[in-house]
């Protein structure tokens, strides 16, 4: 496996919306991703400072969608992350996150928050390896953080 990580261009859309109904199947048995995330997708490819990041093995394997938010503090939101099931466990979501956490390095921003559903056991594990934590406790999810130090370089 030969993958690299990118950010996404508008032409990827199709490939990314197939990686959200995936997702939306494993978390919540569902593959209507609704009509949001047609709208959702249109404020990604308008040049501001949210992305998404791809990961792209001859075709996009894998996207992580980042928001970054500058109420009441700035801060990097993972919104959406999916990795086909063919490609887990062989560190391609562990790049992708890294890759958000060096864009927050970038851009002096120290808080880096995502949600995770209460019963996705395998994705809490993930997160919490990743050096995440419970930061809220938001019902049926939690609301994880990392605090990413300013100054500090990824490999420190």
């Amino acid at each position: 496996m030969n993958y690299q990580i990118r950010i996404a261009v508008p032409t990827d859309e199709q490939k990314i919306r197939e990686l959200f109904v995936e997702m939306m199947t494993s978390i919540h048995g569902t593959e209507d991703p609704d009509d949001y995330y047609e709208m959702y997708l249109k404020d990604f490819w308008a040049g501001q400072e949210d992305r998404i990041y791809v990961a792209e093995d001859r075709e996009v394997v894998a996207f992580l969608s980042v928001e970054v938010h500058h109420e009441p503090v700035k801060y990097i939101y993972l919104e959406d992350f999916s990795v086909t099931a063919a490609y887990r466990n062989q560190g391609i979501g562990s790049e992708l996150i890294r890759t958000a956490e060096s864009y927050a390095r970038e851009n002096r921003i120290t808080a880096v928050l995502l949600h995770v559903h209460k019963t996705n056991k395998s994705a809490l594990r993930f997160y919490e390896r990743s050096g995440y934590s419970i930061y809220r406790d938001d019902g049926s999810r939690y609301l994880l953080k990392k605090d990413i130090p300013a100054g500090c370089s990824e490999k420190e």
